[in-house]
């Protein structure tokens, strides 16, 4: 039977450990080393729902995206959110491996993974040195289309954008959080940019600057990643079962006038203000 430690030599080769930033946080971060594993779980996230279905599953290892643990304890209590997250790991057994900005960079992962779920041909990188890439619809298409075709894509809940008034044809993209790097994207000739977790100042910049920018969530943009990992360690390692975990998924909602809703939320009671 495979060991914790002979998958996470596996997954150095998806996602090599020199990839990572200096303030990230990748690699074998709860367990041992030895234990066996014929069952494993892959997530976006480490979070109690997904550990409470690892231990229902008997699965011995759980393999995230974004990293369990961020800070050095000095103790480890129930009487702290994340901490109560990793006691709850070690009293059920499970491992956690996650693979964070080095997977982020990685050749076919999270970013790569972005471009090829949204369907476009990547022409080249964003900027040196940097996640993110360039590519060019065969034709211009209006932003309220494209803006559907995204959604649709990536499974998002809702998308937050700015329309600067131009058609869609040279797109840059970037996984989670990338909005820091509006300015390649314009500086790469770009009429639209697709990211998440997009500050407020960041839409007026877009929007001052002439170039649509949408944000999909740090989620849809990374998600997509999932799936991708759990057939690669399926392929690797046919004899663990490896499964992609139920218990999660994109957590910020989005208030909707859709007639897919029976009832809209704001007609439910009337609101006085005093």
């Amino acid at each position: 039977m495979k060991t914790v430690h002979e998958i996470l030599n596996y997954l150095w080769t998806v996602a090599p450990e020199e990839g990572k930033e200096p303030w990230d946080n990748v690699g074998h971060l709860v367990g041992r080393r030895n234990a066996e594993v014929d069952h494993i779980l892959v997530s976006l996230d480490i979070t109690m729902p997904v550990i409470q279905e690892a231990a229902e599953k008997g699965a011995q290892l759980i393999v995230s995206h974004h990293p369990l643990i961020w800070d050095t304890y000095k103790h480890v209590t129930d009487s702290v959110f994340q901490q109560d997250k990793v006691l709850t790991l070690a009293e059920h057994k499970i491992a956690a491996i996650c693979m964070h900005t080095n997977l982020d960079e990685a050749e076919d992962g999270v970013d790569d993974t972005l471009v090829e779920t949204l369907g476009l041909t990547p022409e080249c990188h964003l900027a040196e040195g940097t996640i993110g890439h360039v590519s060019t619809l065969p034709e211009p298409m209006a932003l309220q289309d494209f803006l559907c075709v995204v959604k649709e894509k990536l499974h998002a809940n809702g998308l937050r954008y700015c329309d600067s008034g131009r058609p869609v044809h040279r797109i840059a993209t970037g996984c989670g959080s990338c909005g820091e790097y509006l300015a390649d994207a314009v500086k790469a000739g770009c009429d639209t940019f697709i990211t998440g977790d997009v500050k407020y100042s960041v839409m007026i910049d877009a929007l001052g600057q002439g170039i649509n920018l949408i944000d999909a969530g740090h989620y849809p943009t990374e998600n997509p990643i999932v799936a991708k990992l759990q057939r690669k360690l399926q392929a690797q390692f046919p004899e663990i079962h490896v499964e992609i975990a139920e218990n999660i998924a994109q957590p910020d909602q989005f208030l909707s006038e859709s007639p897919d809703f029976s009832k809209k939320p704001c007609d439910s009671k009337e609101i006085v203000i005093k």
